[in-house]
């Protein structure tokens, strides 16, 4: 991931300066050659490469065209921070077939550019790019505004983002540009509320300071990041003769900073000169604003900044919330690349009728893609921008007022994010937060009564107290969404808020702007309100202190009532309901070609078995080898068989096989050796057979402005079956949903929505049910519903398979188990058999035993598997009897109470589990 800047240009009617300019401008010799970068259809895209000759640096450009000789718009491009032109080629050639001449370049210190890196100096930078502009103007193929005025548009990401506003307030003659995830002051960005952002601010110079440095050094939008250096070693780095490619009133400005551990005026008045905000009234073209939802560097309020300033000038703003930024990666480039050319068609080739796309979006996640598991991505807009803080509603927050230490050197730092990585690792459910006790105080709300969407920053107002000999204290906040069990939490995108508070000896009030997000909070979860002293990223004062916070009034979170989700012109399963409609759709296929099932047979189809016709499920020997594996297996000569009326639990630990199993099982994956038989029919992709299976996975989505109903008729509706034949009614009173049905989906529960998506599962009646996880992320009273749910089903003599970790659930739920390690089948028979079974015994001890006892019991004859529990030790016979391992044990002197037969499924899970490890 390489971090984009933004890059200038230069007022834009003082024709007189910039021929001046112009004629400064030169091109070393030789450095023009024209490369052909297309083939095929699409017209040949022509590639110039030059340095071009700037006062006091030489600058590598591209040029790119194609097509004939018409005249055209021109575009530049600008990079990301420790990139190159190179970064935005393909973007380039792009843009030249659909009818542009681009020019990119590497800006001053990067790629094979000389120079110094002045983070886009308006004396360096921002001229390069108005000079730039003087050499299109003299292009034959540009088209032309006026004399030396071409017709000109200015895109990039990160630096090269804030390049295209600087050259917006700098030159006139830009028309049109398209920032992407930058910022708008830079001093705002790197010091927010007065606190230094050290992370961030080593990663820039520790990259810009490395001699001969190359793209790649710092993360940004498409690769992942270069490990981040310590503070101290960035410091280092960045002093004395480390410098590197920075202006040295740069470094000196970092160095300073850095060992403070605080930013001083003349910092912030370096790096605001250099940011858009300081020629703000003076942009006034149309702009596309895209800014990262996954963005500790340059958050979503820088944005907000932007929007609200150009918007004042008169000038059409349109923003958008991609998914991804400096920490999540670019995961939307293609669409948004389509949104900038579409502004581009408007506003540079006066294509009135150009879809540029509402005035503001934000992408939110819509369901699991069964291909790849990846989250899939839905827009939700609005007519205007609303900010920040638009239709805030109020949530009070219990808890008393707490004191808390700031650590002395601010050490150990608690942790929200990570440069470069931190939003990918919440994104895979991997995010690392951590408070430590001690450091933090806590605030939390009542069980919300009904689902909230955040979109925008929630604020509260807190009273300090500090014990620091200053009064001043530097404190975070951050606002968890916390599930009904008080432990899952998730801390949205990762982001956390710093303020600097002075004077606050004998205490003082400061209003906390939390991070901006768009995150709905499900009803029956609650908002934790966090304020630590430390985090990871920023800097906190050396010395130790004690805070003391309290609330004073209630969380304010903005609700953009304007912002909607759109209505896709697909089907609601296309985005929500992956493997259900995978499932279904196979189904559907297999019943077209019911017709020709003597051709499938033919083509070596095995025939239906006449013997297995009643059998809801028969595997026998199945097998499937990783992919490029030789002996690595996934599934391993795997043989049950299920019976009519039985609920069966697939159990196992991570890796087990069970979801490759499942995936077999309907038809989306082949085995390598083996058979899956349903009702005597061969499985295979499109079977016949396969109408008689709903499944329902974790993750199922619907359209949330229709009610629950409208979503299950539009689904039917959508295989193209029968209406009579969906069983609507009996599979609605088995989900037991009552009048929620006729509200909208957005207003259900997490447990309403499980029921309504095994409901779905459950149209058609079919005779085999699967059902992955079903309780995943429910409270005790939703898993009780789901747990009657699924007896009802099976009540009717027919039959349910469901994978879940929660092994209580699946004890009372159950009449069956099939337990599986390594691909293997390890257990299957019923509950009562494998929980209360004469070959595993609970051992009672009337004290410890160490490591050393437990291994010779192990090493006993006819002893399989030992395991330690709450109540002694969990032993699996395999050939002693209970008398003999009785007598063994008073031989080894372990020091035994009582020895029985073990009840608990949880018990023989481990144990089964760990006989086989």
């Amino acid at each position: 991931m390489k971090l984009r800047l933004p890059q200038p240009r230069l007022p834009r009617r003082r024709r007189s300066r910039l021929l001046a300019g112009a004629a400064a401008l030169a091109v070393v010799a030789g450095a023009g050659t024209w490369t052909a970068a297309a083939s095929g259809e699409a017209p040949a895209v022509h590639r110039q490469d030059r340095m071009v000759e700037m006062p006091g640096a030489a600058i590598d450009t591209s040029y790119f065209t194609a097509g004939g000789g018409q005249k055209r718009p021109a575009v530049l491009l600008g990079h990301g921070f420790g990139g190159s032109k190179d970064d935005v080629r393909a973007q380039a050639e792009r843009l030249a077939r659909d009818g542009y001449a681009v020019l990119t370049w590497s800006a001053r210190g990067f790629g094979r550019s000389g120079g110094q890196i002045g983070l886009n100096d308006p004396e360096h930078e921002v001229k390069d790019v108005s000079r730039l502009v003087d050499w299109l103007a003299r292009q034959p193929e540009v088209r032309l505004d006026g004399e030396g005025d071409p017709r000109v548009g200015v895109a990039g990401a990160s630096y090269g983002g804030a390049i295209s506003l600087l050259a917006a307030g700098y030159d006139r003659r830009v028309d049109a540009i398209a920032p992407q995830i930058t910022y708008w002051n830079l001093a705002d960005a790197l010091f927010p509320q007065g606190v230094f952002k050290k992370l961030w601010a080593g990663l820039f110079f520790t990259t810009g300071s490395a001699d001969g440095m190359r793209p790649g050094g710092v993360p940004g939008t498409a690769t992942a990041p270069a490990p981040a250096a310590s503070p101290g070693s960035a410091s280092a780095a960045a002093g004395g003769a480390a410098c590197g490619r920075f202006q040295p009133e740069l470094c000196a400005m970092y160095e300073r900073v850095a060992v403070a551990g605080k930013p001083d005026a003349e910092a912030r008045a370096l790096l605001e000169a250099r940011s858009p905000s300081a020629v703000g009234d003076r942009i006034k073209v149309p702009t596309l604003i895209v800014q990262g939802q996954e963005d500790s560097l340059f958050p979503l309020d820088q944005a907000d900044a932007m929007a609200k300033a150009i918007a004042a000038n008169g000038a059409p703003v349109s923003v958008d919330w991609a998914a991804g930024g400096h920490d999540g990666g670019m995961r939307e480039s293609g669409r948004v690349e389509d949104r900038v050319a579409a502004w581009f068609g408007r506003y540079l080739k006066d294509g009135k009728g150009a879809d540029t796309g509402p005035a503001f979006r934000v992408s939110r996640s819509g369901g699991i893609d069964s291909t790849d598991g990846a989250v899939q991505l839905r827009g939700a807009s609005g007519e205007r921008y609303p900010g920040l803080t638009a239709g805030p509603r109020e949530y009070a927050l219990g808890g008393r007022e707490q004191s808390f230490a700031n650590p002395a050197g601010g050490a150990p730092p608690a942790l929200s994010s990570l440069p470069g990585i931190g939003g990918q690792l919440a994104a895979v459910g991997a995010g690392l937060s951590l408070d430590f006790p001690g450091q933090y105080a806590r605030f939390e709300s009542e069980p919300l009564a009904e689902e909230v969407r955040i979109t925008g920053t929630p604020t509260v107002t807190l009273n300090v107290r500090s014990t620091a000999a200053d009064g001043s204290a530097v404190l975070f906040g951050k606002v968890y969404d916390v599930g009904p069990d008080g432990r899952q939490q998730v801390l949205p995108s990762q982001l956390v808020a710093p303020v600097r508070v002075e004077n606050a000896q004998q205490g003082t009030a400061v209003e906390l702007r939390l991070p901006a997000v768009d995150h709905a909070v499900e009803a029956g979860h609650r908002l934790r309100l966090v304020v630590a002293a430390t985090d990871l990223g920023y800097a906190s004062p050396a010395a130790p202190a004690t805070y003391t916070v309290s609330v004073r009034g209630a969380l304010a979170v903005p609700v953009a009532d304007g912002v909607r989700t759109a209505s896709a012109g697909l089907p609601a399963w296309t985005w929500g309901l992956p493997l259900g409609a995978a499932l279904l759709a196979a189904a559907l296929l297999g019943i077209r070609r019911t017709g020709r099932e003597g051709a499938g047979a033919r083509a070596g189809v095995p025939q239906p078995d006449p013997a297995l016709a009643d059998v809801p499920l028969h595997i026998w020997g199945l097998t499937k080898k990783y992919a490029k594996a030789q002996d690595r297996y996934a599934v391993r000569d795997l043989s049950f068989r299920v019976e009519k009326g039985q609920v069966l639990g697939l159990l196992g630990p991570n890796g087990a096989g069970k979801t490759t199993t499942l995936r077999m099982l309907m038809g989306l994956i082949s085995p390598d050796a083996g058979e899956i038989r349903v009702f005597g029919h061969a499985v295979r992709a499109g079977a016949p057979v396969l109408s008689r299976v709903g499944a329902f996975v974790e993750g199922a989505g619907f359209l949330p402005h229709l009610s629950g109903r409208a979503n299950l008729e539009l689904y039917w509706q959508a295989t193209g079956r029968p209406a009579e034949d969906a069983h609507l009614a009996e599979a609605l009173e088995i989900a037991g949903l009552g009048d929620a049905l006729e509200r909208a989906v957005r207003t259900y529960s997490q447990g309403m929505r499980q029921r309504l998506a095994i409901a779905q599962a459950m149209l058609g009646m079919p005779d085999l049910l699967i059902l992955d996880e079903p309780t995943n992320g429910l409270d005790p009273p939703q898993i009780r519903e789901m747990r009657d749910v699924m007896i009802r089903y099976a009540a009717g003599g027919r039959t349910v398979i469901v994978s879940s970790h929660l092994l209580s659930e699946v004890e009372q739920t159950c009449t069956h188990l099939v337990v599986m390690d390594r691909g293997r089948l390890v257990r299957a028979g019923e509950v009562a058999e494998i929980t209360g079974g004469g070959d595993t015994l609970l051992v009672a001890l009337a004290g410890p035993v160490d490591e050393g006892t437990v291994a010779k019991v192990v090493a006993l004859e006819g002893v399989g598997a030992v395991t330690a529990a709450d109540d002694g030790l969990l032993v699996r016979l395999e050939g002693a009897t209970a008398a003999e391992l009785i007598a063994e044990l008073v031989r080894l002197e372990v020091p035994v109470s009582a020895v029985g037969p073990h009840r608990r499924l949880e018990d023989a899970f481990l144990t089964l589990i760990g006989g086989a490890a």
